[in-house]
């Protein structure tokens, strides 16, 4: 048995791309261990993927930490990790290639790694396709990376459910963005639930732990610990008739949980690009989330609604 290192640090919604990705290394690898290194907010979903046998934290130290860089490097090479899938391709990583694993096949853009990904204008294709083509070029066959699906991740929330009152059929709302994007959020939510609630729907918000989500009319989900988490996010998206939210983590979990839904974006970020468009999720794009209207939004969402 080899061990297989996969390193994916972040973001949020490259994580949950990545499952796919895991998928096929997986099966490429069907009696090898499959370790990943993240780092710590990550390290929960990563240690219950399915696709994973094991999860080496990475604190995100300087490298001005030289300490810190010779115990991550020892600890690395003690691994014996006999590949390297750099699902990062960051300068970050590159830096790990050249210094704490220079003798082990890499599969990257890392210069001079063994399984070279030449992608053309990376920065400017979907991240889906990116790692499609990673893994190709490395000769894993590509089954999954295309088509993420994140159903593992789901808790049973019946109980804070029924503690909410809330039945189905209902329909979440991700009014919400980290409050460093600002700029993703549409402001009409609030007008949306009402006009949802007044066509005879329940409606959803589950406010995150940062207490910066704004308060709409509807169901609130908390759960006992003031805030769900992304597995219990997850259970209660998985049972919803309709998602729609702005461009952040929840929505782009929602789209890969294979949820009906609708994501909202200006210019920020092309839609295709981030991978949230699915066979189910659809996105409206705009150039100035200011001037997408309720009436546009609400008639998109009947019409879904109806098919």
């Amino acid at each position: 048995m080899n061990r297989v290192l996969v390193i994916k640090l972040g973001a949020f919604g490259d994580i949950l791309q990545s499952d796919g990705a895991l998928r096929d290394i997986r099966a490429h690898h069907p009696h090898d261990e499959i370790v990943v290194l993240t780092t710590p907010p990550y390290a929960r979903i990563f240690n219950r993927c399915p696709h994973v046998d094991r999860v080496i934290v990475e604190e995100r130290f300087p490298r001005w930490r030289v300490d810190k860089l010779l115990a991550m490097r020892n600890r690395l090479q003690d691994e014996k990790f006999a590949l390297v899938y750099d699902l990062q391709n960051s300068d970050r990583t590159a830096f790990y290639f050249k210094w704490l694993l220079p003798h082990v096949i890499w599969s990257g853009t890392a210069p001079g790694c063994a399984l070279p990904h030449r992608a053309k204008n990376p920065k400017m294709i979907r991240t889906l396709d990116r790692l499609a083509g990673q893994l190709t070029d490395a000769g894993v066959p590509i089954h999954h990376t295309l088509k993420p699906d994140l159903r593992w991740m789901t808790d049973d929330v019946s109980q804070v459910m029924a503690d909410a009152g809330l039945k189905e059929p209902f329909i979440v709302l991700i009014p919400g963005t980290s409050p460093r994007a600002l700029q993703r959020r549409w402001g009409h939510y609030e007008e949306l639930a009402q006009a949802l609630m007044a066509d005879g729907w329940n409606v959803v918000t589950a406010p995150g732990p940062d207490g910066t989500d704004p308060e709409l009319p509807g169901f609130v989900l908390r759960g006992p610990k003031g805030f769900l988490n992304w597995f219990e996010l997850a259970g209660m998206m998985s049972r919803a008739r309709f998602v729609i939210g702005n461009d952040t983590g929840p929505t782009h979990l929602a789209s890969h949980l294979g949820c009906q839904g609708l994501a909202l974006y200006g210019s920020h970020m092309p839609a295709e690009r981030t991978g949230v468009i699915r066979e189910n999720f659809a996105a409206i794009q705009v150039d100035d989330l200011k001037d997408l209207t309720l009436e546009h939004v609400l008639e998109d969402v009947r019409q879904r609604l109806a098919q």
